[in-house]
């Protein structure tokens, strides 16, 4: 049994985080839940039991922690993470924060798990969208090999946190916003996070990079744009693949058929593919409109559908956590 940490755990990820940890039947002996001073000394129910939330401070670093999953943003893991990771806590920060870290490991659990071992108690969770990306490219990656990955993403207003939802929520009323540059509100938005120098956003950023961390491929070429819809949650993700070595479709959707995390929705004459109600609560990947792109040599169209508070944040922290204590994966 473990004493566990969410740091964050008024957040929309952070309740996720709580909820996912009780569904997973996670060996507790102590759930320890942390915010900010607006919060502490209210109370979370869980499992028929409240828990009373404590102001993050310096104070954390005498509780007898085992595990902390941090979602608080990149300044909160910056500050506290580290310590609490030398002081040999398994710390699972889902910031960007420590992504990019070369001596800290990426982690998707279906992915590479392999990279985690018990010296490298820091350990950081991608980004939603690339979560999802990855856990359908690695089984095409491994049989076939990668040159080429394109990315568009149509990533739900959740993605944001509660702030996005609101606004979602305040266009239905014909309000203005207050979060996003313009309505989201039946319109979508082709900016998410800053704009780099290069012209592509931070978000697009991350994807590239993330993607060729987690695959092991620093040399893959990635491209990616981003672009926020209308939609509450669940993000969806139109991938454009070239494989090394020569691939039919029928072995393309094999392959997905049996990977781990994929549930594959590709039925076209019948209307069956995943739309993001399909991965709404859920913690798979699925993938469906797979076909082959006509323009150009050994390359796919894939869609690829999650939800973004889920497998793209909560339950892939958690995955990593069962993995970490040797825990066969809940998914």
């Amino acid at each position: 049994m473990y004493n566990v940490a969410v740091v964050g755990a008024t957040g929309a990820v952070g309740q996720k985080m709580i909820e996912v940890l009780t569904e997973y039947e996670f060996p507790i002996n102590e759930l320890m839940l942390y915010a900010s001073a607006r919060s502490a000394g209210k109370t979370v129910n869980v499992n028929g039991k409240d828990v009373v939330i404590r102001e993050l401070s310096d104070a954390i670093y005498a509780d007898p922690i085992d595990i902390a999953l941090f979602s608080a943003g990149g300044s909160i893991s910056e500050q506290y993470a580290p310590r609490l990771s030398e002081q040999g806590v398994i710390v699972i920060d889902n910031s960007s924060a420590f992504r990019m870290k070369t001596d800290i490991p990426l982690i998707v659990p279906e992915v590479n798990r392999v990279e985690l071992s018990p010296d490298k108690t820091l350990i950081a969770n991608p980004n939603c969208s690339t979560i999802q990306s990855v856990v359908a490219l690695a089984p095409l990656a491994e049989v076939y090999g990668l040159t080429r990955v394109a990315y568009t993403s149509y990533q739900a207003v959740s993605g944001s946190g509660q702030k996005g939802i609101e606004d979602l929520e305040r266009g239905a009323r014909g309000e203005e916003p207050k979060n996003y540059p313009y309505p989201i509100y039946d319109n979508v938005l082709p900016h998410i996070d800053v704009f780099l120098e290069n012209g592509y956003t931070k978000e697009e950023q991350k994807m590239i990079e993330e993607t060729r961390k987690i695959l092991n491929a620093p040399n893959l070429g990635v491209t990616a744009t981003c672009v926020r819809v209308p939609v509450r949650n669940s993000h969806a993700v139109s991938i454009t693949v070239t494989l090394d070595r020569d691939a039919t479709l029928a072995e393309v959707k094999a392959v997905l058929a049996d990977a781990p995390g994929v549930v594959l929705m590709d039925n076209p004459g019948e209307l069956v593919y995943p739309t993001p109600l399909d991965a709404n609560g859920t913690d798979d990947v699925y993938v469906g409109r797979i076909r082959v792109d006509e323009s150009q040599p050994n390359t796919f169209h894939l869609w690829c559908v999650a939800d973004n508070v889920r497998k793209g944040a909560a339950a892939n922290a958690v995955q990593i956590a069962q993995c970490m204590i040797g825990q066969t994966a809940t998914k």
